[in-house]
């Protein structure tokens, strides 16, 4: 699968564009830049232009598409643009431990738990990103082919709903 537009503009929306190089958590090993750009090969002090950190962007994020694409999973759009987003902010080990064995339901119940920083201090950004992700991954449980169904839970017990 591919990402959408929506989820193209959600991500650069969610990390914001940075062209100098910043430590978002002070116990971060990299640095980041651009739009959440991190690794080796960002250095303090760096600057990017716009159309470099586009770039970036670009390139992660096809990066980030194989890890999901590589779960051998059947996703809806929205599960796979919620799951992209997941993995480009919490990287391909913890997209693994997120779904391994696990149903859709249950991802989505443990999605929400992602929201700490290393130190294990919840950090409210990440609430509401969490958030916004499992809302967009529910809302595509059921669908295929067209025909759009969602689940609730109504008195404890996951219900279909057309």
């Amino acid at each position: 699968m591919e990402p959408s537009d929506m989820i193209i503009r959600k991500l650069k929306s969610f990390e914001g564009l940075r062209l100098t190089a910043y430590k978002p958590v002070a116990s971060e090993k990299y640095w980041t830049i651009g739009y959440g750009h991190y690794g080796a090969d960002v250095t303090p002090g760096m600057t990017i232009t716009e159309e470099r950190a586009d770039e970036l962007f670009m390139n992660d994020i096809q990066r980030f598409v194989c890890y999901v694409n590589n779960l051998h999973r059947q996703l809806s759009q929205d599960q796979f643009d919620a799951l992209l987003s997941f993995c480009y902010n919490c990287g391909p080990g913890n997209l693994d431990k997120l779904t391994n064995g696990r149903t859709d339901e249950e991802i989505a119940e443990k999605m929400l738990l992602y929201n700490k920083d290393a130190s294990g201090v919840t950090l409210p950004g990440l609430v509401s990103r969490r958030k916004w992700e499992h809302d967009l991954f529910v809302r595509g449980i059921g669908e295929d082919s067209g025909a759009i169904t969602s689940r609730r839970k109504k008195g404890g017990v996951l219900q279909e709903v057309a």
